[in-house]
């Protein structure tokens, strides 16, 4: 029997007031591919900050809770940090990630289902960046599938480079859930996640062959390659290279 989730119920709850209050449109495609019970990784394109709760939609038809992977800072925050804890998320910290694999892990084989976004940072371009094997490992380890998920439309209400907006967007979001992809102890890691990733590509370009047509301002928040003016795949790493580089710099001056 399943523990109880009243904070999780709420934070669902309160969630769908606010998404139903700015006119968010939901498509939901291959809810069924979640498990109703036993381990899985959702593996979720990043294309903005909001993803992760709407991914999380997404397995509530099965009613599922899912336990995202997130940067440890947010735990530091006096509002975030008390529900991230509560709601038993899963915090990374990205000089010394090994820790948060080894308890998504443990997670996976207790049953639950770990979101995770396997681009690792958030894609300027759109686009399916090249992908971690964080995904890949843990599933193997664990002995459970790995569930290709994509969000679009977050992009839209809070992303990098544009400034938010929320309230009564009325934005579309579609989710779409594949099949799942089952890798065996003797399979080999690389060809998993090289998979995945085709996988996540193809999904992505079906989500968004069937979401509203941008014009004007949306044009931003669609790849290049499809008549968008988002940064092209290229541009994305450079500026990704630049913001990693300074990332890095001040840890070193931190140390």
């Amino acid at each position: 029997m399943r523990a109880p989730e009243p904070l999780y119920r709420l934070i669902i709850i309160v969630a769908r007031a606010l998404f139903l209050i700015n006119g968010y449109r939901f498509t939901m495609k291959g809810e069924a591919h979640v498990p109703r019970r036993g381990g899985a990784v959702m593996a979720i394109n990043h294309t903005g900050y909001m993803d992760f709760v709407f991914a999380g939609l997404g397995a509530r038809k099965s009613k599922r809770w899912v336990r995202f992977m997130a940067k440890k800072s947010i735990w530091q925050h006096k509002v975030a940090g008390p529900i991230m804890r509560g709601l038993k998320h899963i915090p990374v910290d990205r000089h010394a990630g090994a820790g948060a694999l080894v308890e998504a892990t443990q997670r996976l084989r207790q049953g639950q289902i770990v979101g995770v976004y396997p681009e690792a940072t958030m894609s300027r371009s759109f686009e399916i960046k090249e992908l971690k094997s964080g995904s890949a490992r843990m599933a193997q380890d664990a002995g459970v599938p790995i569930l290709p998920t994509i969000v679009w439309g977050a992009q839209r209400i809070w992303t990098k480079d544009v400034p938010k907006r929320l309230g009564r967007t009325g934005t579309p979001i579609h989710i779409t859930i594949g099949d799942p992809i089952h890798i065996g102890p003797d399979d080999d890691v690389a060809e998993v996640t090289t998979h995945l990733r085709e996988v996540m590509k193809r999904m992505l370009d079906e989500t968004i062959a069937a979401y509203p047509e941008p014009t004007g301002e949306a044009l931003r928040f669609h790849p290049a390659r499809l008549g968008g003016t988002a940064p092209t795949y290229e541009e994305a790493h450079t500026k990704d290279f630049s913001d990693m580089r300074r990332k890095k710099d001040q840890f070193s001056r931190k140390k």
